[in-house]
């Protein structure tokens, strides 16, 4: 058996917390090319655009933190709702969706009402986390999709960028994740890009005291000054996470939060206690035991919330509920 193998089948039989109703291989019998359409077509988006690998590992994470992980981020607004995609939370920052339609669109021709929108954007994300650099692990699914997508529901689940050490740690507690798995999953950051106005307010507005966030290293400061200028709020002004090696799932994220080269205010209160503090010190020099850890805290992300059985439904059009 490979290393990558050995990894991957103790990653899943460490894991205790898994959901007796999920199944590793569960479409076997009814759709046995499921996981190979989807990785097939988030193989050819990355090939086209790279960054679409975080968009996804993004796009599942927030699904999971608001209803757990049935599919309700991919639903559409409606004249009489406001869907989770475009809360301010998610919208423009969010991007993938059309890797899921193609996908979902292959699998119903191939299998229609079988294979839910909410096990897609799993498949999908784990995919995109091997793509870019982590190590892959097995995925149960039998993940049912939810009919409920409210906008609202984003900003009391989802963790923001500029939460402090205390509010993150229990955004993640009350998904029951300890503040361990917290830092571990914060290393997503690796890959992927941020919108200026997310951060901006580090560089011009930052306090009564300081309009710029003393935490944030100077020179980074005055690269971002100049490309977020005060007052553009075009959403297309975007930089990279992690500008070192933007595109790969490493651990140079925490080098960056101990060089004080974080973009988010979130990101940098890691530094803020001595226990993560110390943790992040760890990942930024053992990129093997955090790329493990990461699998693991991705698998139990993946556990969040399911619907599974008859709850809920298998939406035929990922963006509609049938």
């Amino acid at each position: 058996m490979s290393i990558v193998l050995a990894i991957v089948a103790l990653l899943f039989w460490e894991t205790v917390f898994l959901e007796a109703q999920l199944q590793l291989g569960f479409y076997e019998t009814r759709c046995p090319m499921a996981e190979m359409v989807v990785f097939q077509e988030v193989s050819m988006a990355i090939r086209n655009d790279v960054g679409i690998a975080a968009g996804l590992v993004r796009m599942h994470f927030h699904d999971c933190f608001v209803r757990g992980c049935d599919g309700s981020v991919l639903i559409d607004s409606t004249p009489g709702n406001s869907a989770e995609k475009d809360s301010p939370v998610n919208n423009p920052s969010l991007r993938g969706f059309e890797v899921i339609d193609r996908a979902k669109a292959r699998l119903e021709a191939a299998c229609n009402a079988v294979v839910s929108c909410a096990d897609i954007l799993a498949f999908a994300a784990r995919d995109s986390i091997a793509m870019t650099g982590g190590i892959p692990y097995a995925v149960p699914s039998g993940r049912r999709d939810g009919r409920v997508s409210i906008a609202f529901e984003t900003f009391t689940n989802l963790p923001g960028p500029n939460f402090n050490l205390s509010q993150l740690t229990q955004s993640f507690a009350n998904k029951a994740f300890s503040q361990e798995e917290m830092v571990t999953l914060s290393g997503a950051h690796s890959i992927g890009r941020a919108h200026c106005g997310t951060f901006s307010n580090r560089l011009y507005n930052f306090s009564a005291i300081s309009a710029q966030d003393p935490s944030l290293e100077p020179f980074l400061a005055m690269q971002l000054m100049q490309q977020c200028p005060l007052g553009n709020n075009d959403s297309s002004f975007v930089v990279q996470m992690d500008p070192r090696s933007p595109y790969t799932l490493d651990t140079s994220y925490y080098y960056n939060i101990a060089a004080n080269r974080a973009l988010f205010v979130s990101d940098q209160a890691l530094m803020a206690d001595s226990a993560t503090a110390n943790q992040v010190m760890r990942n930024a020099f053992d990129n093997d035991a955090w790329r493990s850890d990461f699998s693991q805290a991705m698998l139990k992300l993946g556990q969040l919330g399911v619907l599974t059985g008859t709850e809920g439904e298998i939406r035929l059009n990922c963006r509609v509920v049938n």
